[in-house]
């Protein structure tokens, strides 16, 4: 008994020291989906893996050839009840979504293009390009927006969707 009440005594102090020394990035949300929609979600990397992936084949703002992997952005506003779809009409056509990343950067799209009824374009939330993970430059997570002339919308280190209503 003795020794076992010695060896508990480690337990929290040991625990406090992993935790301490973890990466910040263990513990945080990856991505936040707030504003308009019935269910802001704040997702995982986790999360975010388990969706549906598409992997797309683009030119990168260099010029070279690039393979992103990701999610359909599409698919993570359906999950937060963004009227897509059959409800995508109407008053509906007034919702837009602000991108945010971490440094402040912010792009605004409107909900439509992400609608395979409106495009054939998907837009994705990736986290690997060519097999690899994002670098620091990119990630964690990016948009990739195919078809756009100049990449100014492929925004790098995405933390934040906000579905708004233009008023």
């Amino acid at each position: 008994m003795a020794f076992a009440g010695r060896s508990q005594r480690w337990i929290l102090p040991s625990l406090l020291i992993l935790l301490l020394s973890a990466p910040p990035s263990a513990f945080a949300q990856a991505l936040r989906v707030i504003g308009d929609v019935p269910t802001h979600l704040d997702l995982s990397t986790a999360d975010i893996a388990a969706f549906q992936r598409q992997t797309i084949r683009v030119t990168d703002e260099k010029g070279t050839p690039a393979e992103y992997a990701g999610v359909p952005v599409a698919e993570i506003l359906q999950k937060a009840g963004a009227p897509l779809g059959q409800d995508l009409k109407g008053p509906n056509l007034a919702l837009g979504v602000v991108a945010r990343a971490a440094d402040g950067y912010t792009v605004l799209f409107s909900l439509t293009e992400f609608d395979p009824n409106f495009s054939d374009r998907v837009i994705i939330l990736a986290d690997r390009r060519d097999g690899k993970p994002l670098d620091s430059h990119e990630g964690p997570l990016r948009f990739v927006v195919p078809g756009d002339k100049r990449h100014a919308r492929w925004i790098r280190g995405v933390t934040t969707l906000e579905v708004i209503r233009v008023r």
